[in-house]
């Protein structure tokens, strides 16, 4: 299909842009559709006071954004591109390597059904955060694994379950995952939302490492 094939022949860099050098962007805002295409809930702000907000990359986001939007307790998810320099990049721009983004999941939950703890679980059991640039086929800084917190509080936790889930991998498995505050999350292209139940048979490049984190509800 066309946007994978955009994703090959556009190939993968795997040096990061720096703020001088990717592209300017536009002011050109991405239209999607404010109702999740799954659960009917929306997904553009403002979102009910009592839910949080984490930003999660994890290689190609179609199915990353599957695989939270399944979780009980989760209200919506976004795909979207984040962590770089280009405003409002579209889809080409970020395979291209010079937005500095990468392909990421924005998750809405309640965190009293849907724990912090129990979300990070599912994210590093589920790909594999040792791969620097890169998501199994998927190579270039806009696959990179990340983590991007909204709250300190997300923060302590990330930080705690990445020192958890590095002794697990034990010597010779560095955990590559970017962890910093979420800033600017610019929208993929609508026809990316929720983009495995629109074409359920569309590729999902998650793999995981066979590695079991710890309980983190018992650990931290």
């Amino acid at each position: 299909m066309f946007n994978r094939l955009v994703r090959y022949m556009m190939g993968g860099s795997l040096e990061m842009v720096t703020a001088q050098t990717a592209l300017a962007g536009s002011d050109k805002v991405m239209k999607v559709s404010s109702t999740h295409a799954v659960n009917g809930n929306p997904t553009v702000p403002p979102f009910p006071e009592n839910l949080s907000v984490l930003v999660l990359g994890m290689g190609c986001f179609w199915g990353a954004e599957r695989l939270f939007w399944r979780q009980k307790g989760v209200f919506s998810t976004q795909v979207g591109y984040a962590g770089g320099f280009t405003k409002n990049p579209t889809y080409e721009q970020v395979c291209s390597g010079r937005t500095g983004h990468t392909e990421v999941v924005r998750v809405v939950y309640d965190d009293k059904v849907a724990p912090l703890s129990s979300l990070l679980k599912i994210f590093w059991e589920s790909h594999d955060p040792t791969q620097g640039m890169r998501q199994g086929n998927d190579v270039g800084t806009q696959y990179r694994s990340a983590l991007y917190w909204t709250t300190k509080d997300q923060e302590d936790l990330i930080l705690k379950s990445r020192d958890l889930y590095q002794k697990a991998l034990g010597a010779g498995n560095s955990i590559t995952t970017e962890i910093k505050r979420a800033e600017e999350f610019y929208y993929a292209e609508d026809y990316h939302q929720q983009y495995l139940h629109k074409v359920p048979g569309g590729y999902c490049g998650l793999k995981g490492k066979g590695v079991v984190c710890p309980d983190l509800k018992s650990e931290l």
